[in-house]
């Protein structure tokens, strides 16, 4: 990995790990749920994204650098919170996906932060449970 990804990388994590304890709190923005891989327990992540039918889709911006993405490929089955309500299903990976063109289905100001900080893209789509 270069120096500036890194770099990139480290301080998106330092603003993530500040702002998103406040991002989770509010009623309206889109969590997903894992479970750690490790402990076991539930771990929210407020991410952006859009619900098409029965699927979510979101892009990860550090794809399987992101913490929520390890724990996605250790136990797929995911809950996500949208407009306030809960919904349970099961996470994919999707590499084969074209993640900048994906964004540009997505809400943009998420789109905004991926873009800026993301090094490493990749697709995860979510199959809501009915």
């Amino acid at each position: 990995m270069s120096r500036l990804t890194d770099l990139r990388f480290r301080a998106a994590t330092s603003f993530q790990r500040r702002i998103n304890p406040v991002l989770r709190r509010l009623p309206l923005q889109t969590v997903v749920e894992t479970r750690g891989r490790v402990s076991g327990l539930p771990r929210q992540t407020p991410v952006g994204g859009r619900r098409v039918g029965d699927s979510f889709w979101l892009v990860s911006e550090f794809g399987e650098r992101s913490q929520y993405v390890r724990n996605i490929k250790a136990d797929p089955r995911v809950r996500v919170r949208i407009r306030g309500r809960w919904h349970t299903g099961t996470a994919h990976l999707v590499p084969d996906d074209d993640p900048v063109a994906r964004l540009r289905l997505l809400p943009r100001f998420n789109g905004l932060g991926v873009r800026a900080f993301g090094t490493n893209l990749l697709t995860v789509r979510v199959d809501l449970d009915t």
